[in-house]
Parts: structure tokens; sequence; C-alpha cells
């Protein structure tokens, strides 16, 4: 069977960017609540897993602290790490995991920080990693 490329459309609600058919290959399921010149018959709403909503809100409240604290530090405390940038960053995580495995074994509780901001750092110098690697962290 042949593959057709699928058309989109963006709608106001970023949970609601869905592929939709046209008049050539009405083979193809479509989904949105709302009707398109271009397809005859209304289409059925796309529903979201709760577990993709909150994977959604979790990765947006990453980005908003990662944009946050680049502000804050720049991206030189990344760059001039004394071993270089993936040494410098592979240190912070293990402190981040030395935190977290010091808290949970030991049953404590932060005291500075929540638990939680640990598991985001780790989760943003992860991110920060990546940007390294595929040469997209700024040098300035």
């Amino acid at each position: 069977m042949a593959e057709y490329p699928i058309k989109e459309k963006k709608i106001k609600n970023p949970y609601d960017y869905y592929p939709y058919t046209d008049e050539q290959h009405p083979s193809r399921i479509a989904s949105s609540t709302q009707t398109y010149p271009d397809i005859k018959k209304p289409l059925k709403p796309l529903k979201i897993s709760t577990f993709e909503e909150d994977v959604n809100d979790i990765a947006f409240e990453l980005v908003q602290l990662l944009i946050k604290k680049h502000k804050d530090y720049g991206p030189k405390n990344i760059n001039n790490s004394p071993y270089g940038a993936i040494q410098g960053l592979v240190v912070r995580m293990w402190d981040k995991i030395a935190r977290i495995v010091n808290l949970t074994r030991n049953g404590r509780h932060a005291e500075n920080e929540p638990l939680e901001d640990s598991f985001m750092d780790l989760a943003n110098y992860a991110i920060i990693g990546l940007m390294v690697q595929r040469g997209k962290w700024p040098n300035e």
C-alpha cells in the first residue's frame, strides 16, 4: 500500500495538533473536533492520555527551569569546565545522584531544597549534555 503525506494544521491548544486527510486520500484516519473545507466529514477528537499530558507538563516545567537558570549562569559554566563540558556535566550529575541516593536510602527528608529539584536538575543536565553532543550548546 502506498504511503501518502499527512497534512497538518496548527490549532490554538498545543494538544490539538492533529494530522488530517485531504480529498485525494480519504482512507487516512483523521482526528479533530473541527471540520476543514478539504475534508468531507467531521473528524473525531484525538484523546490524549493522562500520562501524555503529565509528561508534557513536566517537560514544559523542565524547559522553563533550564531557560531561567541559563539566563543566570550563561553558557560558560558548562563550556569552561576544567576537563571539558561533558566531564563537567558528569560531575554535576553525579552530585545530584549522590544526593538522591543519600536522601532516599537513609529515609531522610531534604532540608534545603526538595528532592524533586534534584530530579529536575538531573533531567536538565541530560538535556544540556545532548545539546553539547549535538553542537547546539551556545559558546557565548
